[in-house]
């Protein structure tokens, strides 16, 4: 937001300098982000009327200039700007003058001098030689009423201050020059002085008629014509100076007034050619296929989830972003109608970005703008119309659908004392309040504490809840006030659970086997969604930050993938990396455990992926590729010292016979698996990647480990070969064992499977290496031979296993 520092001080006018202003509306949060003069440094320059100009005896490009500079007698000046002419005011320079120059350390001095042999006395000035602003060539032609010999840069107010001030996005009632004036009269108690928006009397009865098709999205509207309007009236010099010096370029008097409304109150306006309009309006919603051309010439198509202002003949602009080009305004209109709406925030943001611009409406009403001053933001316009270019106006036709409900916000004054670290009166903050013209109750809750009870205006979308109004209070009470002292806490030391790691220890792990780490967005392409997590009905964003990155991610695949193939286009042709974030899935019953809000959930997942050789290229090993089991090693490696079973199944992203379910515990907590080949060659990948994504709070919880005596007598190791059904899988026989080995029995595995000459068709050979220890004792071969007896009848029950011969 920016503006002048005379155009604020109209509205409120503090006994501060401007450096003492600037400085309390930093601290007050309104952060002034520059803060300039109008114009650079000069001096000498009065304001001079052209009294004769004649042409210059030696050069044909150059004129001799009688000029009345106030002194008594005129002054000899030799003049090449073209547009020179008796009767012309124009800034002058006189002898001595300092002017700016090629910049603030290279001005100048107007002296004496010939030119072409004629000697002149100063110099008439252009903007550009001022540096001002340049509106056209030649000399800065000024009013006729400007007084001779007056003191150019007091005449101009080229003193005034340019005043920026960067606002956060909830500060939308700012956006104005009367908004910064309310927050300086009220941190400053200075009087705030009223904008004049008097009813202004009505002399035609013609109205048009306007219905608002969504109380939803339109939530008020109102509108007023004003016939015989000379559009072609020049703009006030006044106005000229306060829209250009708020950054807003002055194109014709109609568009100049709804410009400099919406700066000085807040109030967006639009002004419509009336005889181009076809019929009534009607404020409604797009539909597939409609499509207007904006005021910036843009043809767009109007989405159905785009408010439009409609007629007759279809949208003749986008609601609270920019009106059409079929019926604007422009030097030609006789007859105008002038709108004045309120749109819900929700409906307007994100719009303008859609089609690639943004605008100043569009910026306000996005923010929330004050639903309170659409009657008096067309009073203040018409008022300013009927000065400038004259006509006869209608009744102002105030439609109000459905406005904003102000919700009371309660803030206790206990809290809100504990929050600032000082004792704030309560006296004190009701005053705050009064002077922040914040409506407010005084009472007390069911706990007997003194609370405050306000009621937000209509221009403050900000105010929401008790940490907001504390915020006012503090605000207000100066920053500044609070004296700095370091915070005080008991410093206790907290011992971690024993059997509670770290996603930091978990990372370590996956770095330890030689993956390095990738952070992500978590919003997504739908594409993603659809291949990797076989996902329809995706959460989407509102208001994407880009078109291919607007649903959030359900797995965290499609963005490893995404940082393969970033790596591969740069000519790695070996990449591990994992990555430990959340996804965000639908949940209408939040689970234990979950980081949830509003039906959502956001469980940690941990995912990695291994892509090229299985190791660096060396001379004591081969090259091969990565495959399952050196990812599944690497797994299972993380998961230690917990065990996980692999189950078959099918993945959306993965190969449909090379992948499995993880389970833990007997719970599903993820996958692992090569990647499906129709993804392989969608996303245009040389080789296939290895990856795997588990749930990371799971893995977060093990098992303390437990002493258990070594025992001195010597192990014994027996072998146990069986014949099975090839259906038969290993986790099969693992999982009859579990809990019925005998208590001599320490380890049993695999170490080998045969099929083949020897094995019948559709069999298999499992060799198992069984280990044997007692602490107490050295076992005897009728012990561990009954142990293998009861093994074998365990996996035998189950399986119909055989020995092998």
């Amino acid at each position: 937001m920016r503006f002048s520092e005379s155009w604020l001080r109209t509205l409120v006018d503090p006994p501060l300098s401007t450096e003492q202003l600037t400085h309390l509306l930093t601290m007050s949060g309104l952060e002034v982000e520059e803060c300039e003069s109008v114009a650079p440094p000069f001096s000498g320059v009065v304001v001079a009327e052209v009294k004769e100009v004649a042409k210059h005896p030696d050069a044909d490009k150059l004129s001799l200039c009688r000029v009345d500079v106030g002194v008594g007698s005129l002054l000899n000046i030799v003049c090449g700007a073209p547009n020179v002419a008796p009767g012309m005011k124009v800034p002058c320079a006189t002898v001595g003058a300092i002017l700016p120059g090629d910049g603030p350390d290279k001005p100048f001095q107007i002296k004496l001098a010939k030119v072409r042999g004629v000697e002149s006395q100063g110099m008439l000035c252009s903007a550009s030689e001022l540096g001002l602003p340049q509106e056209q060539g030649g000399l800065l032609v000024l009013p006729l009423e400007a007084p001779i010999g007056v003191d150019f840069r007091r005449y101009a107010d080229l003193d005034d201050a340019l005043i920026t001030i960067k606002l956060t996005p909830n500060r939308a009632d700012c956006l104005s020059v009367l908004g910064v004036a309310r927050e300086v009269a009220a941190l400053t108690q200075a009087p705030l002085k009223a904008i004049d928006t008097t009813s202004v009397v009505s002399t035609v009865r013609d109205t048009v008629p306007v219905k608002i098709s969504d109380s939803q999205a339109c939530g008020r509207f109102t509108s007023r014509i004003i016939r015989n309007v000379n559009a072609k009236a020049a703009t006030p010099r006044w106005m000229k100076d306060r829209l250009e010096r708020a950054g807003q370029r002055s194109i014709s008097a109609l568009v100049d007034v709804s410009n400099y409304v919406m700066l000085e109150m807040g109030r967006p306006l639009h002004v419509y050619d009336l005889d181009k309009l076809k019929g009534g309006i009607d404020v409604r919603f797009g539909r597939k296929g409609e499509t207007l051309k904006l005021l910036n010439e843009q043809v767009v198509e109007v989405f159905e989830n785009v408010l439009a202002i409609t007629d007759v003949g279809g949208a003749i602009g986008l609601a609270g972003v920019m009106g059409g080009d079929s019926t604007k305004a422009d030097l030609d209109t006789c007859n105008i109608f002038v709108e004045s709406a309120f749109f819900f925030p929700d409906v307007i943001a994100g719009r303008a970005r859609r089609y690639n611009f943004t605008s100043d409406a569009s910026h306000r009403f996005e923010r929330g703008v004050d639903f309170d001053n659409t009657v008096s933001g067309i009073e203040r316009a018409t008022q300013l119309i009927l000065e400038i270019c004259g006509g006869a106006p209608g009744p102002v036709v105030d439609q109000v659908a459905q406005l904003p409900e102000r919700k009371p916000v309660t803030m206790r004054v206990a809290r809100a004392q504990k929050v600032i670290g000082v004792e704030i009166s309560v006296e004190q903050m009701a005053a705050i309040f009064q002077r922040l013209a914040l409506p407010f109750v005084q009472d007390k809750n069911l706990n007997g504490e003194d609370v405050f009870v306000v009621t937000p205006p209509s221009y403050r979308f900000d105010l929401e809840i008790e940490e907001d109004l504390i915020e006012e209070v503090v605000r207000v009470y100066g920053y500044e006030n609070i004296p700095v002292m370091p915070p005080v806490a008991p410093a206790v030391m907290r011992v971690p659970p024993e059997n509670r790691r770290s996603l930091f220890d978990l990372r370590e792990r996956l770095v330890a086997c030689d993956y390095q780490e990738t952070i992500n967005f978590s919003f997504v392409e739908e594409a993603w969604e659809r291949d990797f997590a076989g996902n329809e009905n995706m959460i989407r964003l509102k208001n994407p930050i880009a078109s291919q990155m607007s649903v959030m991610r359900s797995t965290l695949i499609g963005s490893l993938v995404e940082n393969l193939r970033f790596n591969l286009n740069r000519k790695a042709s070996r990449v591990r990396v994992f990555e430990v974030g959340r996804t965000f899935l639908r949940a209408p019953d939040q689970p234990r455990g979950d980081l949830a809000v509003a039906g959502y959930r956001q469980p940690m997942r941990i995912a990695a992926l291994a892509y090229g050789s299985s190791t660096e290229e060396q001379w004591g090993e081969p090259t091969r590729p990565v495959d399952f089991f050196d990812v599944k090693a690497d797994l299972e490696a993380l998961v230690a010292p917990r065990v996980v079973r692999f189950i078959p199944a099918p993945h959306p992203a993965l190969h449909p016979g090379r992948s499995a379910r993880i389970d833990l515990a007997g719970e599903p907590i993820g996958w692992i698996g090569e990647l499906h080949p129709r993804w392989q060659q969608k996303y245009e990948l040389p080789m296939v990647p290895i990856l795997f994504e588990v749930d990371a709070d799971t893995l977060r919880t093990w098992d303390i480990p437990r002493y258990e005596e070594v025992s001195k007598f010597p192990p014994v190791r027996r072998d146990l070969a069986i014949v099975v059904d090839e259906s038969i899988t290993v986790d099969q026989i693992f999982r009859s064992l579990e809990g019925c080995l005998p208590k001599m029995v320490t380890d049993v595995s695999l170490f080998d499977v045969y099929s083949g000459k020897g094995i019948e068709n559709g069999k298999k050979s499992l060799a198992f290496r069984v280990l044997m220890q007692d602490t107490e004792k050295t076992l005897k071969d009728q012990e561990v031979d009954g142990a293998m007896q009861q093994i074998m009848q365990i996996i035998a029950s189950g399986t119909d296993a055989k020995l092998r011969s």
